[in-house]
């Protein structure tokens, strides 16, 4: 949306704070996501998303994360999604266009871990705006913080079931 279609107003902008979390690595995991809609630096919309599985590995959930979030946007939007997953950031900033010329295969020609899910990320990535930001996890940032605890939640139905 530009300017002029919003009023002569400023758009607002588009945050999602992903997180993945594993309770053993594989496990039971979960996935989660705070998204946030800024206008002048206030919150004026927010909704939160989480989920989980079985028997996972924390960067499956990392990834799910992210691409949950995108798959909620109903338009293409302007948004910055905010990571505490170093491997989620340079995998999708960086290393994914050598893994698609190399057949999804790394710089040592093994298979790329988690490649269908890398594929989903790029693919619906593509239909919006978006900038990819790293942030330290477990460090205090309130937002970061929020995204542990729906991957945590997102967990929960599962940690149970491989406990009992």
């Amino acid at each position: 949306m530009s300017v002029a279609e919003a009023g002569g107003r400023p758009a607002p902008e588009f945050f999602a704070y992903t997180d993945g979390a594993c309770s053993g690595n594989p496990g039971p995991g979960g996935w989660g996501v705070l998204m946030q809609a800024t206008d002048g630096g206030k919150v004026v919309k927010e909704r939160e998303l989480s989920g989980g599985e079985a028997g996972t590995t924390n960067n499956r959930m990392e990834l799910l994360a992210a691409i949950r979030a995108l798959e909620a946007l109903d338009r293409p939007v302007k948004i910055t999604i905010v990571t505490d997953s170093a491997y989620v950031k340079n995998g999708i900033t960086g290393w994914i266009g050598g893994w698609e010329r190399n057949g999804w295969k790394t710089a040592d020609r093994k298979p790329v871990k988690n490649a269908e899910l890398w594929q989903r990320l790029d693919a619906v990535q593509a239909r919006h705006e978006v900038r990819w930001k790293w942030v330290r996890g477990h460090a205090g940032h309130p937002e970061n913080e929020r995204a542990d605890g729906l991957a945590r939640q997102g967990m929960g139905p599962y940690r149970k079931k491989a406990s009992a």
